[in-house]
């Protein structure tokens, strides 16, 4: 299973076909994995040779991942690596049935095993957290896009179905599924700007109590165009009281040397997290849909998120169950 960011940027519908060995996705010079892993170890070794701290070597070879991936046409090393495994699992996968799941944004379960159970906090979740706990009301994002999120239930019964399916022997040696809920507007009219209005009257009506006992009171998100304007943002918002504090830091004797690094550790991570969402073509999973529902399966294997309210299921499942299995 991969997710469907495999399929980098770009705009339009995102097709449900296969990555090609060798084939970067800009299509400006070929893809050598070889190649790839031989850049990492020199850069490895040219690190240790100059007695690169853990940390140095961690944000270098993040820095290097990101731009070995926009190199080749993908917008970091997670939607890169992905891309990179599939190649293989494809190439090499002989006379095997190769089944590729491509989930879009992963969020809490809609009913199976319960409503809103959810494991860590990952992707849009992330934002989800440091908001609800206020530590950040901000990201880059175009308030008007749509959001493809795909309960995780509907993940595993989409996976169980798609093997049902090819064990019958009814489909292609290999097949590729875009598992989300963008590929039908009626199917999905979630915007942006309606997920963070969602956040803001939920955590205002249901404020986060901090370990000293507090209600973390929340302030309205702000959605911003570009990388330039976020940074601006936090120049005349944070960095003034960042700087503040660490001048206070250094009159106490370090006292505040914890909340000097969770301030630049929030700042970093919401410049570093910005992804970009947009629909994914989802006719072979359609077509999966309708295969289960031929063979009287459909209950057993539900994941069609055509009948999700999505304010119902935000504001009463998945926040939530965000903060009583992630915060």
């Amino acid at each position: 299973m991969h997710a469907a960011y495999v399929c980098g940027e770009g705009s339009g519908i995102v097709l449900e076909k296969p990555l090609v060995l060798g084939e970067s996705l800009n299509g400006s010079r070929d893809l050598d994995i070889d190649e790839e892993k031989r850049v990492i170890g020199e850069k490895l070794m040219e690190l240790h040779s100059h007695n690169a701290t853990e940390k140095e070597v961690k944000s270098a070879m993040k820095d290097l991942g990101i731009q070995r991936a926009k190199l080749h046409g993908w917008p970091n090393t997670y939607s890169f690596t992905k891309a990179m495994g599939e190649m293989l699992v494809l190439a090499f996968k002989d006379n095997l049935c190769a089944i590729i799941l491509r989930p879009t944004i992963i969020t809490s379960t809609y009913k199976e095993p319960f409503p809103g159970w959810i494991e860590g906090a990952r992707t849009m979740d992330i934002f989800v957290l440091m908001y609800g706990k206020g530590k950040s009301n901000f990201m880059i994002g175009d308030p008007d896009s749509i959001l493809d999120v795909i309960p995780v239930d509907m993940v595993v019964n989409s996976m169980l179905a798609a093997v049902v399916h090819h064990r019958e022997g009814s489909s292609p040696s290999s097949f590729i599924y875009h598992v989300g809920s963008s590929d039908n507007n009626a199917c999905n009219p979630l915007k942006l700007c309606d997920v963070t209005s969602m956040m803001y009257r939920y955590f205002t009506n249901n404020p986060w109590t901090s370990p000293s006992g507090a209600a973390v009171k929340v302030r309205q998100y702000v959605l911003l165009p570009s990388i330039t304007s976020l940074r601006r943002y936090i120049t005349i918002h944070y960095l003034p009281l960042l700087q503040v504090l660490k001048l206070m830091n250094m009159l106490l004797y370090h006292y505040f040397d914890d909340k000097c690094t969770a301030v630049e550790k929030n700042i970093s991570m919401v410049i570093r997290f910005a992804e970009i969402y947009r629909p994914f073509d989802g006719n072979n999973t359609k077509r999966l849909r309708t295969a289960t529902r031929s063979s009287n399966m459909s209950e057993i294997f539900f994941f069609d998120p055509n009948c999700i309210d999505w304010e119902d299921y935000f504001i009463n499942t998945h926040f939530p169950g965000v903060v009583k299995y992630a915060f």
